[in-house]
């Protein structure tokens, strides 16, 4: 556990010690800004059924800013240890391989994490200035941030193993960014087989379609078979980037 506090507190230091942090802090916070007006906009041009806060994770601008945060957030984590040489000379010390991909990877979603703070804090803000007429409802507060949450964990595992395979981050980068869309883009696949009548199929491809996910927790529905989902599939891409780490520990 000692070690695992110390490589986590390094990166964390990496993190938020980092100019590019920052930058991809300023930049979530404006399009999540964005995507606040326009979920505002939305409500006062019409009355809808929808709330403020399924609104706002339904705009265009909610998809923009989150597929492309995750690449940010991983690209680096190993391809850069790999790059400077410092991932062959940490894995001759006393550092076992899921100690490094654990610390790396709790680092990355404690990040995560603060990035979605300032979103939270504006519509508890938007509640206070309009004197409560705002309404918040729990369920899909709780869902929304919920099934966010439950998607970053595979999405920053996934960007985690990207990292893994390259020395270059934009490479990492890309290759992160089609493993997540290519998850991402299983539901609208399900939606086409769906009106093909190949109904077997598509509820199969709508029980892992993030999609679905993403529209039955913003309306507050929430159920335990994507919460196991997502953790059991988050926790295999962790596992393939400690087989990663460990072949390259035999290799050196």
């Amino acid at each position: 556990m000692r070690v695992f506090l110390i490589l986590l507190g390094k990166e964390l230091r990496q993190f938020f010690l980092s100019p590019l942090a920052y930058v991809v802090i300023l930049l979530f916070m404006l399009i999540n800004g964005v995507s606040f007006y326009a979920s505002i906009s939305a409500l006062t041009r019409s009355t809808s059924a929808h709330n403020i806060v399924t609104w706002m994770f339904r705009t265009p601008w909610f998809y923009l800013s989150y597929f492309a945060v995750f690449p940010l957030i991983t690209m680096r984590l190993l391809a850069e240890e790999r790059k400077l040489g410092t991932l062959e000379t940490m894995m001759t010390a006393p550092v076992r391989a899921s100690q490094l991909v654990l610390s790396k990877y709790a680092a990355a979603v404690i990040f995560y994490i603060v990035l979605w703070l300032p979103s939270l804090a504006n519509l508890y803000l938007f509640q206070y200035v309009t004197a409560g007429a705002a309404d918040l409802p729990r369920g899909p507060l709780i869902g929304s941030y919920g099934i966010v949450l439950l998607m970053g964990l595979l999405y920053l595992a996934m960007g985690l193993f990207a990292s893994s395979l390259s020395r270059n981050q934009i490479v990492a980068a890309i290759l992160a960014l089609t493993l997540i869309l290519l998850h991402y883009l299983v539901g609208f696949v399900a939606v086409h087989l769906s009106s093909a009548r190949m109904l077997d199929l598509s509820e199969i491809l709508n029980y892992i379609a993030s999609v679905e996910h993403l529209s039955l927790f913003t309306s507050g529905l929430v159920d335990t078979r994507p919460v196991v989902y997502y953790i059991s599939l988050a926790a295999f891409f962790l596992f393939l980037t400690h087989q990663v780490i460990e072949f390259r520990r035999w290799k050196t």
